[in-house]
């Protein structure tokens, strides 16, 4: 998912998502990133994200994004 990792450093450029495992329990990520994020992967994977997804679990790393981007892909 190279569309996913080019959304991630359109946010926060100098993060290594590779790595990185609390995008938002360390503040990596502020609430303002968040509705950037989901927005863009909202129009790039045409998913819907609701307000019960939209916790920390989900959106702490890339893996956990990308997680849900194929969950919410095969619903």
């Amino acid at each position: 998912m190279d569309e996913l990792r080019e959304i991630l450093e359109g946010i926060h450029p100098e993060v290594d998502y590779d790595t990185e495992t609390g995008l938002i329990d360390k503040r990596i990520f502020d609430s303002f990133d968040v509705i950037t994020l989901v927005g863009e992967l909202v129009d790039t994977f045409d998913v819907e994200i609701t307000a019960e997804q939209m916790i920390p679990e989900n959106f702490n790393s890339m893996e956990a994004i990308r997680n849900l981007i194929e969950r919410l892909s095969d619903e």
